[in-house]
């Protein structure tokens, strides 16, 4: 490992069950999004997936959509130059937009595109199996039914030891959960989504039943807002961020757009807020504060980090550090700042039990 980068001891990375499952992730793990073959590509690849192994993070996330597969290329031929053992990592990838778009059935969920673009991505990757398969949107066109028995069939393949979703409704999850019961088969394990200080409704209330009825964990992108939350953008937007790199991106676009807006001010002075409140009283920056909030919450599984920098790996895992700093009242503190809770959601006419008998 190249010397100039400060080491984080490995042996410090907390690992968590993903959701009911038996597989343990650690609580921060890497993605490929936008970086690990799009801005990134080569040895700098390799670089940043072996300094965040050597510090304790063995999860890497992609899809099939990140960067029309080369994301998957990428991390499969790093994975084979450094020799990892199979069983000494956890990859997980994602289907929904295929590489094709012009062609209908290389995209959505139908069984013909679950089953083909997984063969696809697990030759992209160079593996014999991936230990998650995401649903990386929902697809109304198709019936759930004809969704559950196919990841189910990929299962049982060897192909995918577990499936899951992404940025689905709790409704659609739900769903999912009754024809899997229905019919004696797996249903999803986790759900893929933007959780972060200023996006809170979804995965916070909407999500509640679901967490506390399948017991599912999240395993969360974009836990900094796009850079947001780094504090980098109080001043403006710096011409090798990533909000000035990738404009085109809906949610990006949508924080760039509201800085001129009253509420993108109120945002940016949150920002600074948190900042002062970090750096005074926690010793930390904003981000790895950020980062530590979302780890803290019962229901994140994994933290899905990004990084075009071995040192942006190292620096957001200092947020493992802050995670027992996180006190009540130091989570009051946040809140107040934030104010932004959801509403929690109405007791009347829930079940005192969930499905694993707990109150």
């Amino acid at each position: 490992m190249a010397k100039e980068y400060a080491e984080y001891d490995p042996k410090n990375m907390p690992f968590r069950r993903l959701g009911p499952s038996g597989l343990r992730v650690p609580v921060f793990s890497l993605g490929g999004w936008l970086t690990l073959g799009g801005t990134v590509l080569g040895d700098p690849v390799k670089e940043i997936m072996k300094v965040a192994f050597e510090n304790g993070v063995n999860m890497f996330d992609t899809a099939e959509g990140y960067a029309a597969g080369q994301s998957e290329i990428e991390m499969g031929r790093v994975i084979r130059e450094l020799n990892w053992r199979r069983s000494d990592i956890i990859i997980t990838t994602k289907l929904f937009w295929g590489l094709h778009q012009k062609n209908p059935n290389d995209m959505g969920l139908s069984r013909k595109h679950i089953i083909e673009g997984t063969k696809g991505s697990l030759q992209r990757l160079g593996l014999d199996y991936v230990d998650v398969l995401f649903a990386h949107r929902p697809d109304p066109t198709v019936p759930m039914e004809e969704i559950v028995r196919a990841f189910n069939f990929v299962i049982e393949q060897g192909w995918v030891f577990y499936w899951a979703t992404s940025e689905w409704s709790a409704q659609q999850i739900e769903e999912a959960f009754h024809i899997a019961d229905k019919y004696g088969l797996m249903g999803p394990i986790a759900e893929q989504c933007q959780h972060h200080m200023l996006h809170r409704e979804r995965p916070e209330k909407e999500y509640a039943p679901i967490y506390r009825n399948y017991g599912i964990g999240t395993t969360v992108f974009s836990a900094l807002a796009g850079g947001l939350l780094t504090g980098k953008y109080n001043n403006g937007i710096p011409e090798d961020s990533r909000l000035a790199k990738h404009k085109d991106l809906d949610f990006l676009k949508k924080l760039t757009d509201s800085f001129s807006e009253e509420e993108g001010k109120k945002k940016l002075d949150q920002v600074s807020q948190l900042a002062k409140l970090a750096e005074g009283e926690l010793g930390c920056t904003v981000a790895q504060l950020a980062l530590a909030w979302i780890a803290k919450n019962p229901n994140t599984s994994t933290v899905i980090m990004g990084a075009s920098k071995p040192q942006q790996v190292l620096d957001n895992l200092k947020a493992i550090d802050v995670l027992p700093k996180l006190t009540p009242a130091v989570m009051e503190k946040i809140e107040s700042i934030l104010g932004n809770a959801p509403e929690p959601e109405p007791t009347w006419g829930r079940s005192p039990l969930d499905k694993f008998g707990r109150l």
